[in-house]
């Protein structure tokens, strides 16, 4: 079993940043680690996803060139988020995937979710 517990949500104002923390109680079963948003009334959205144990970096279309994804520790990855939009606004979900060969981009795949942070994006 893994826990994880997102970080670091608040206000933010168009054109600003910031960073989300998610922590987790152990990584050594997970193939990849995913930030996730949902606003709403939308459906739950891939935002981006680190292979763990290589590093590599996925995003989705909507933040690529915005958002960056850093793996900190072996328990501990961030999501800096800059130049942020207005539609960009909503809870944010990290999540971990034990799935060699995972459709990252699904919810499905992910077994481990966190709380989730919430993100405001407003002048």
């Amino acid at each position: 079993q893994v826990q994880l517990e997102e970080s670091g949500g608040g206000l933010a104002q168009p054109g600003g940043s910031l960073r989300l923390s998610c922590a987790a109680s152990n990584t050594f079963s997970l193939y990849y680690m995913a930030w996730f948003r949902q606003a709403p009334g939308k459906e739950r959205e891939f935002v981006g996803a680190i292979r763990w144990s290589l590093g590599i970096t996925y995003y989705g279309d909507s933040v690529k060139g915005r958002f960056t994804l850093i793996k900190d520790t072996e328990n501990r990855m961030y999501l800096q988020m800059n130049s942020l939009k207005p539609e960009d606004a909503g809870v944010y979900y990290c999540a971990g995937s034990p799935i060699w060969g995972a459709s990252i981009m699904t919810t499905t795949d992910y077994p481990y979710w966190g709380q989730g942070t919430q993100v405001t994006v407003s002048s």
